[in-house]
């Protein structure tokens, strides 16, 4: 894990020296033909590999279980949107955030329910990619990375920047444990998705990368656009 935190802390060193100058108007995909066979590639493991799993795990596993599993993976990765609202100057949405982290640690039992929601206290979705972006640091070109899927140059640096950051890389000390958690979360967020594959209409390289984009875009903006995934639905 040492080994994974300095790598990250190094690539985030290199992004941020070489990405200040990109404004976040320039996203495109410029590497369309190599993230196409990357696409093509994390379509086949997942069809032959990741989907069959989450296929069974929801077989096995009733809703209000899977529901409870969601629940405290998000809890237990919570303080990392809590950290990026101060990083982005939003100290009433940090204090608000951090109390729902601690309603829903301790009468949410651990997280697994979310008592938090139902006193008012708003759930938000931040990392540090949106940090990246209040910062002034551009996306940088759309990317498709091998088995994880869209993202792009600063959204793949946040990324890195969430996991090392995760209490779960210091709260789990058991290499094992971390991996057995790490694969769960992994599976539980596939088999939530499930249900959305039959929207994705026409080319679906470009489906899902526009989604991306505009949802990104949504998120850094506060929701001061419209989102793509607004539709209970979607």
């Amino acid at each position: 894990m040492l080994l994974k935190k300095l790598v990250g802390i190094l690539l985030i060193a290199l992004f941020c020296s070489v990405a200040a100058s990109v404004t976040a108007e320039e996203v495109g995909d410029p590497l369309e033909g190599i993230n196409r066979k990357i696409y093509a590639f994390n379509t086949k493991a997942d069809d032959y590999l990741l989907k069959p799993i989450a296929k069974g795990y929801r077989k096995i596993l009733p809703k209000p279980i899977r529901t409870g599993i969601g629940n405290f993976f998000l809890n237990f990765g919570y303080p990392v949107v809590a950290v990026n609202q101060f990083l982005q100057g939003k100290g009433r949405d940090g204090l608000s955030d951090t109390v729902r982290f601690l309603v829903n640690s301790t009468l949410g039992i651990g997280g697994l329910f979310d008592p938090a929601s139902n006193i008012g206290l708003k759930e938000h979705e931040e990392g540090f990619s949106q940090t990246f972006a209040v910062w002034g640091i551009g996306s940088g070109p759309y990317l498709v990375v091998p088995l994880w899927g869209p993202s792009t140059v600063r959204g793949s640096v946040g990324s890195i920047a969430d996991s090392f950051s995760h209490p779960m890389g210091y709260v789990v000390t058991s290499d094992p444990l971390y991996i057995g958690l790490s694969a769960t979360l992994f599976i539980n967020k596939r088999a939530e998705l499930l249900d959305l594959e039959s929207l994705i209409i026409g080319d679906k390289y470009i489906f899902i990368r526009d989604a991306y984009l505009q949802r990104q875009q949504f998120l850094i903006n506060d929701g001061e656009i419209e989102d793509p995934f607004a539709d209970d639905d979607f």
